[in-house]
């Protein structure tokens, strides 16, 4: 099922999520619906604060754009993007490894806005699986850039809060509008 993803100014995309203890039925059907949402909006993932649940789980798939890494480790092993993906996940951490890129960034809870986001271009992570398991996964390109952006949702940090001074200052009038806008429509 097709969820509504939450918009910038909502209270819980600021929020730091509570880790997941348990997967249940719920979840399990959560995480579908989350891959199907990211999937209809056209992004490359989605975290559940999107979705307006605030709890520490992320879908992400990459996988229309193979080329878009260039190397993917799981498990210490040489992998292939359509052998992980889409990947759901719960409670991430992360290990973020120098040098930082920048790189153009959206997101689906911040419509029409897109900037340059400077992050580590490599990163380390350790994925908890809804069965239980546990991925150990090394990438770079987009797919490490996706995974600091959702890993941020869980932790009440937009995209935004990321961007230089003078980007800042670039899209306050567009975030202001933005605001505007949801005020009319919540009357």
């Amino acid at each position: 099922m097709v969820l509504d993803i939450v918009q910038y100014g909502d209270p819980v995309l600021r929020k730091k999520c509570t880790p997941v203890t348990q997967v249940n039925e719920e979840i399990q059907k959560l995480a579908q619906d989350m891959i199907e949402t990211m999937n209809d909006a056209e992004g490359v993932g989605l975290a559940a604060p999107q979705i307006g649940r605030d709890i520490r789980m992320a879908v992400i798939d990459t996988s229309h754009d193979p080329e878009c890494v260039s190397f993917l480790k799981v498990n210490g092993e040489d992998a292939k993007m359509a052998d992980i993906m889409p990947l759901v996940f719960i409670n991430p951490e992360l290990e973020l490894l120098d040098p930082k890129e920048r790189s153009t960034e959206g997101c689906l809870s911040i419509q029409d806005i897109n900037a340059d986001v400077n992050r580590p271009s490599v990163v380390k992570a350790k994925l908890p699986q809804l069965d239980g398991s546990v991925i150990e996964l090394e990438t770079d390109g987009l797919l490490a850039r996706a995974l600091q952006h959702e890993t941020d949702h869980l932790d009440g940090i937009l995209f935004i809060d990321r961007l230089s001074s003078a980007a800042k200052v670039s899209v306050r009038r567009k975030l202001k509008r933005i605001m505007a806008n949801q005020g009319r429509r919540r009357r």
